[in-house]
């Protein structure tokens, strides 16, 4: 079965990580043996063989560099320029990715129905498609650069991450859009993206969501009724995503599976998250709407985590597979187990760009 993973920061593990991702996973976990520059070093899930042993032939793949100024404590780039220019590196490895290819970007309705055609008849020699997306808006300069991104394959764009931001508030911390994070808005509603949900603080969300026409998914969201955090979404959230037809991803980070993880703190085998809490995020947003159409996946694997912060069912990405299972104990049929692993991605894809 065809899956398809709307939320993977490839380009990022290749560039600021290091990793091959043409590797399989056993071999990049070798290679950072003894290594301590990052938390998540030897756990790696994430690999183009990995993905393609999973049946992910499909996914939203980011370019994600966050500006943070002098007064801001989390990690980032020190200057918008600077992270202009990250994102820009990332987009050559995704290119570097297609001329050796191992990837095809999909920007328009006949690449996706083209390439899913291909994937059907012959996955093994089919490149793995990705649809691309900006992950914080933060290093985009002005406007004229936005539409550069477009012409370079855009399709998707989150004007948050975390903290304040240049355009909007994201996850801890919270406040409105501003004047710059509506025009911003105003923007990809003119150019035609897709506005992406995720990390939008509540204030910036509902300002966002009252002056928004277009189309809006959340590519990698859990439920707050489940998880009390301000990153989860609440009810009233997702019922106003369902109405205007989004798409919300469950995610596997740990700590938005059960309640009362410390980052960095508390191990998988204490608290024992599982892909059964993803399925319960699932369940929670088919519940809420009435049907299966707007439950997906939006994994977030290697976001900065790895096996220390992931289900302990899930050895790498290709473990996404056991989620068929799962659901259809739970009484979910084929179709609705079909719309959440790819189906609701592609259908929301094809009515945005028909």
């Amino acid at each position: 079965m065809l899956i398809f993973d709307a939320h993977l920061d490839l380009a990022m593990n290749a560039l600021e990580w290091n990793r091959d991702l043409c590797w399989p996973i056993p071999e990049i976990r070798r290679s950072e043996k003894g290594m301590t520059d990052k938390k998540d070093r030897g756990n790696g899930t994430v690999s183009l063989p990995a993905m393609r042993e999973g049946g992910i032939g499909l996914c939203v793949a980011t370019q994600i560099a966050r500006y943070v100024k002098r007064e801001n404590p989390l990690p980032g780039w020190n200057s918008p320029e600077q992270a202009w220019a990250q994102t820009q590196g990332q987009l050559a490895w995704y290119r570097a990715m297609e001329f050796a290819e191992k990837m095809v970007q999909i920007t328009d309705r006949e690449g996706l129905l083209a390439h899913i055609d291909a994937w059907e008849n012959d996955p093994e020699k089919t490149p793995i498609g990705y649809i691309l997306s900006l992950e914080g808006a933060d290093s985009i300069l002005s406007f004229d650069h936005l539409e550069q991104c477009r012409e370079q394959g855009l399709r998707a764009i989150g004007p948050a991450h975390y903290g304040p931001g240049t355009y909007a508030y994201g996850t801890d911390s919270d406040g409105p859009l501003g004047e710059k994070g509506r025009q911003l808005i105003k923007e990809i509603e003119r150019l035609e993206l897709i506005l992406d949900a995720t990390h939008l603080s509540d204030t910036s969300f509902w300002e966002a969501m009252d002056i928004f026409s277009g189309r809006v998914w959340a590519s990698h969201s859990n439920c707050r009724a489940l998880v009390p955090n301000g990153r989860q979404f609440t009810d009233e959230q997702i019922r106003e995503l369902v109405s205007r037809g989004a798409v919300i991803g469950a995610v596997l980070d740990a700590w938005m599976l059960v309640p009362g993880w410390t980052k960095r703190v508390t191990k998988p085998e204490e608290l024992k998250p599982t892909l059964e809490h993803m399925a319960d995020n699932i369940d929670h947003v088919c519940q809420l709407a009435g049907n299966s159409l707007h439950a997906a996946i939006g994994t977030d694997l290697d976001g900065g985590f790895g096996t220390e912060q992931s289900p302990i069912d899930l050895d790498t990405i290709s473990d996404i597979q056991k989620l068929s299972g799962i659901l259809t104990a739970r009484g979910y049929s084929e179709t609705d187990v079909t719309n959440v692993l790819s189906n609701n991605w592609i259908r929301f894809l094809l009515e945005t760009w028909k």
